[in-house]
C-alpha cells in the first residue's frame, strides 16, 4: 500500500478509531510495567508514600526481605463449580511457621553463621555522626536490623524527622545498602529524657531519670526482638565513633554480654589540642564498701556510680584503659552501662531485662548486669576497646 493510500485512510478514519488502540496501549504498559518495587515489604508500597511514625505515633517497620511479608490467605472453603465437593486448604508455606529456638546460636563466628544483629537505640537527638557511624559498619546489612524509641518531646519530635530523613536515604537506595528491617517507636511510657546534657548527669535526677531510660530499653527491646535475632547491640545515640568491625570484634569474644569502654574526645582549653577522657562510669566490678552499703539502705534506695556523694570504690573498667594494650583484653564486671554494649538474645529472651525499680539496688543497665548474673550469666568488659561519645558543649 501507498503512502498516498494510507494518508487517505488517515482522514477519512474516525477519531475515536485511532485514539481507543492507542488508549488501551497506554493503559496496558501503566499496569504491567509502571508498578514500584515494594521496598519496605508492604505489597504495592513504596517509602515515599508511606505514613511516617510522626502522622500516627504509631510503630512503623521499613522492612525490604521477602520474610517480612505476611502470606495471604482466606480461610473461607472454596467449592468447586465442577463438582459439589468442597476445595481442601492449600495453606502458603510459611503462613503458620515454627520456629526451634533451641537451634538459634550466637557463636565468635557471627558473620560467617549469618547470625542476624539488631541494634538498639534510644533517641532524644538526632546527631548526624551517630548515622554516619552506623553506616560505615562492615558487618552484612542484610543481617543487621535497627531499632530505635523516641520520647513524645519537642527535641524528640525533631529527632524523628530527622531519622526519617536518614532511614529513607538508606532503605530506597541499593538493595544491598539497605538493613533487613529499621523500627521506629514513640515512647509510651513517661519520657526518658527531657533534659541538657549536663543537668541529666546530676544525681538527683538519676533515679528517676534511668528509672525512665529503663521502662524505654524494655519498650524498645519486647517490641523489635524476634525470633531470628542471635545478637543484640545497645548503642546510645551519643555514640559517634565506633571500630567498622565492632559487631565482628565483639561476637568474636562470645560473651552473653560484653561492654566496650566509651571514652570522649573534647578539645583540652590550655593547649588547643584534642585529647580523650573516660566518660562512662556505669561499667565497674562490685567492691565490699558497695556491698556493705547496699546492706544497710533501704529497699528502694539505690546506688549510683560515678558520683563522689556515693564512694563506693568499685574498680571502673574507664580508668584501666591501657593505651599500649591489647583491644581483645577481657575483664569481668558486675555493671555496665548502655554506651556500646552486646548481649546474647538469649540473657533477654531467659528474662533480663531492664528494671526501673530498685533491684539489688541497681537500676537500668546496672541492674540488668545484675539480673543477667542471678540469670546464671557471666559479664564482661573490654577495657581497651575505646568507642567515642560526643563532645558535649553545654
Amino acid at each position: 500500500m501507498t503512502l498516498a493510500m494510507w494518508s487517505y485512510r488517515l482522514r477519512k478514519t474516525p477519531m475515536f478509531a485511532l485514539v481507543l488502540p492507542i488508549g488501551l496501549l497506554v493503559v496496558l504498559f501503566w499496569v504491567f510495567f509502571s508498578k514500584e518495587e515494594s521496598l519496605l515489604g508492604l505489597e504495592g508500597s513504596s517509602i515515599a508514600t508511606h505514613k511516617w511514625a510522626h502522622e500516627n505515633e504509631k510503630t512503623f517497620y521499613f522492612p525490604y526481605a521477602r520474610k517480612f511479608k505476611n502470606a495471604k490467605y482466606s480461610y473461607k472453603k472454596k467449592s468447586n463449580w465442577l463438582f459439589s465437593d468442597t476445595v481442601e486448604d492449600n495453606i502458603p508455606a510459611g503462613h503458620i511457621t515454627h520456629f526451634d529456638l533451641n537451634k538459634l546460636e550466637s557463636t565468635a563466628n557471627a558473620a560467617v553463621n549469618k547470625e542476624q544483629v539488631l541494634i538498639l537505640t534510644p533517641m532524644q537527638t538526632f546527631h548526624e555522626e551517630y548515622w554516619s557511624n552506623l553506616l560505615q559498619m562492615t558487618y552484612p546489612r542484610e543481617l543487621v536490623e535497627l531499632g530505635f524509641i523516641i520520647p513524645r518531646t519537642k527535641s524528640g519530635d525533631n529527632a524523628l524527622r530527622k531519622l526519617e530523613t536518614a532511614v529513607k536515604q538508606v532503605q530506597v537506595g541499593k538493595k544491598e545498602q539497605r538493613f533487613a528491617k529499621i523500627t521506629i517507636l514513640r515512647q509510651d511510657s513517661q519520657s526518658f529524657d527531657s533534659l541538657l546534657e549536663k543537668e541529666r548527669h546530676a544525681l538527683k535526677v538519676q533515679k528517676e531519670r534511668r528509672a525512665a531510660m529503663a521502662l524505654a530499653r524494655n519498650e524498645l527491646l519486647f517490641s523489635t526482638i524476634g525470633p531470628h535475632t542471635a545478637w543484640i547491640l545497645w548503642m546510645d545515640a551519643d555514640i559517634i565513633e565506633t571500630p567498622p568491625t565492632v559487631i565482628q570484634d565483639m561476637t568474636a569474644h562470645d560473651k552473653a554480654i560484653l561492654a566496650a569502654n566509651v571514652y570522649q574526645r573534647y578539645e583540652d582549653d590550655k593547649t588547643g589540642t584534642k585529647q580523650i577522657r573516660a566518660y562512662d562510669f556505669n561499667n565497674w566490678a562490685e567492691s565490699d564498701i558497695a556491698l556493705q552499703m547496699a546492706a544497710n539502705m533501704a529497699d528502694d534506695e539505690v546506688i549510683f556510680e560515678g558520683y563522689s556523694d556515693i564512694a563506693t570504690y568499685r574498680p571502673l573498667m574507664a580508668y584501666q584503659y591501657d593505651a599500649n594494650g591489647a583491644a581483645n583484653t577481657e575483664t569481668k564486671l558486675d555493671g555496665v552501662g548502655g554506651g556500646c554494649t552486646l548481649v546474647k538474645a538469649e540473657v533477654h529472651r531467659d528474662g533480663a531485662m531492664f528494671p526501673s525499680f530498685p533491684f539489688y539496688h541497681l537500676i537500668e543497665t546496672e541492674g540488668f548486669a545484675k539480673m543477667a548474673k542471678r540469670l546464671g550469666y557471666e559479664v564482661f568488659g573490654l577495657p581497651n576497646y575505646l568507642v567515642y561519645h560526643i563532645e558535649e558543649h553545654n
